[in-house]
Formats: structure tokens, C-alpha cells, sequence
């Protein structure tokens, strides 16, 4: 047995702690990246990895030195390196003379690979090479994905999954207009993915809505999908399931349009006006005649029935 799987029985309080943050929640903990340098990586690959590293911090793990693996060929050292960090998400750099400055980005489901896609770098612009002002550490980003690519192509789909779980940040339940400090713009065109980084500066306007202008910031990325290893859709849709605890509760006879008006279904049974018990006023009262011709009315309908 592995030394990782087998059952632990904690000593000590921290040690306690340590296995209850890892153990499974109805709300999980926010998705960590693991970033890991290839046996034969360049400069730019390792530079690529520092200017991801410094996005994420401080939800990312940057391993320094270099690892001898092939993660379409064996991937049980990247399942070790995701279960002894804690990582989900992981991105491992190297560099070949076939496929030259190599990038592969995929996430974890249970410790094990679930998707992994390969892609090439063409161009490149460093965080430190643009020098304009940084973000601070841990601001959440604004994704922004243009191209039909991404909602046509399966392996762009996914891709876009990818990126999406792997910049997001944590779930935040109130947004301020100041906290809205920076883009990731994400481009497919021609067969290529272009990501550019930009800061966000807020300028007077003349009006309570300042007026927005964008500032590139770095890293700036210009890249190539390569191979792809897509989990089946069954373990998808399994690694997709939410907790029965945290699915929302039908009400019946509510529904929503489209603009998110909210619409309610009442069931009565058949009112009649006429027999309604109103407040008794003399002013309300009916006058003697026509009191006499409703008690006719009625006599005439008990004979007809009988």
C-alpha cells in the first residue's frame, strides 16, 4: 500500500487540523495549482511558470526544481506531486526539440488526472518585461473569452473550463467597483490562443460611472493547442455532480422569465360575487321590492325542481 493511502490516525492537534482541512466538505476548499518544471525546461518555460505563480499566489505551489516526467506517457508522479500539495490544478513546462517550450495544463478529480491539455508557445511577454504598475497578491481577475471556438469546439470547450477553474479565485458573495483591478483576456482565432493580461484604472468621468481604460500589465502569451487527453463523459459529468445538500429546493407554482421576474400560481376555488357577506350598512341594504321579487325567484326555482 502506498504510503499516501493508507489511514492515518492523527497524534497531535495540528496533525488533526491538517487531515480535517483535507477530508470532503459540502463546500470545498479553493482549487490550488500546482506548477512544475520539466527535467529539460528553457528560460522561457521557467519564466512562464514564475509569471503564472505570481497570478495565483497565494493559491499556487511553485516547484523549483526540475522533474523527469512525461504526463501523456505516466502520470502517477503528477498524482503524488496533487496529493501530497493538495493541489487540483496543475501546470508542468518543459522544452524538446519536438515539441519546443511545452506547456501542459490540467486539472485533478480525486487525486487522479482528469483532463490535460497541451499547448505551445510562440510568443511571449514577461510580467517584468512590461513595466507598467502590478496587481497586489490574491486579486480575484475578471475572465473575458472571445471566439466562436470556444463554445463550437470540444477541445476549446474544455480548455475554457480549464482556464476558467484554474483563474478564477475564491467565490466572494459581495463585489466592489474598487476591487475590480484587473482582466485576463483569452482569444481564439485561426487556430491559435492569445492571452494578454491587462489593469484595469478607473478614470473621472464627469458622472457617479468613472469612466474604464486598460492598461496591459503582462504576461502576454501567444500559443498553440497541441495533444489533448479529455476524461470521458461519464467521469465528467461525475466529477460535474453537485451534493444533493446544496441543490436548490423546487418550489411549486414559482417560475421565472427571461429578465428574472418572478411569477407565483394561486389555485381557489370559484368565488360569487353576489353571495359575498359584505359589511351590513343600512345604505348597503336592498330595498323591499326587490327583496320580494329575489324570495319569488327562489320559490319558483324549488317548485320547478321538485
Amino acid at each position: 500500500m502506498d504510503a499516501l493511502d493508507r489511514v492515518v490516525k492523527p497524534k497531535t492537534k495540528r496533525a488533526k487540523r491538517f487531515l480535517e482541512k483535507r477530508e470532503p466538505k459540502l463546500n470545498e476548499n479553493i482549487k490550488n495549482a500546482m506548477l512544475i518544471k520539466g527535467g529539460n525546461a528553457n528560460a522561457t518555460v521557467t519564466q512562464v511558470l514564475k509569471d503564472v505563480y505570481a497570478l495565483k499566489k497565494p493559491y499556487s505551489v511553485l516547484y523549483k526544481k526540475k522533474n523527469i516526467t512525461r504526463p501523456f506517457e505516466d502520470q502517477t508522479s503528477l498524482e503524488v506531486f496533487s496529493k501530497k500539495s493538495d493541489c487540483s490544478l496543475f501546470m508542468f513546462g518543459s522544452h524538446n526539440k519536438k515539441r519546443p517550450n511545452n506547456l501542459v495544463i490540467g486539472h485533478m478529480y480525486d487525486y487522479h488526472v482528469l483532463d490535460m491539455i497541451e499547448l505551445g508557445i510562440e510568443n511571449f511577454v514577461s510580467l517584468k518585461d512590461i513595466k507598467n504598475s502590478k496587481c497586489p497578491e490574491g486579486t480575484r481577475p475578471m475572465l473575458i473569452f472571445a471566439g466562436d471556438d470556444f463554445d463550437v469546439t470540444e477541445d476549446y470547450r474544455r480548455l475554457k473550463s480549464l482556464l476558467i477553474d484554474f483563474f478564477r479565485g475564491p467565490t466572494v458573495s459581495n463585489i466592489r467597483l474598487a476591487g475590480l483591478e484587473y482582466v485576463l483576456h483569452f482569444t481564439a482565432l485561426n487556430g491559435k490562443i492569445y492571452f494578454r493580461s491587462y489593469k484595469l484604472l478607473l478614470k473621472k468621468s464627469g458622472c457617479r460611472t468613472p469612466r474604464i481604460e486598460l492598461e496591459e500589465m503582462g504576461p502576454s502569451l501567444d500559443l498553440v493547442l497541441r495533444r489533448t487527453h479529455l476524461a470521458l463523459d461519464d467521469l465528467y459529468k461525475l466529477s460535474m455532480k453537485m451534493p444533493k445538500a446544496l441543490k436548490p429546493k423546487k418550489k411549486k407554482n414559482i417560475s421565472h422569465d427571461t429578465f428574472g421576474t418572478t411569477y407565483g400560481r394561486i389555485h381557489m376555488q370559484k368565488q360569487y360575487l353576489s353571495k359575498l357577506q359584505t359589511r351590513k350598512m343600512k345604505g348597503l341594504k336592498k330595498p323591499p321590492a326587490e327583496r320580494i321579487t329575489e324570495d319569488q325567484e327562489k320559490k319558483s326555482k324549488r317548485i320547478l325542481k321538485n
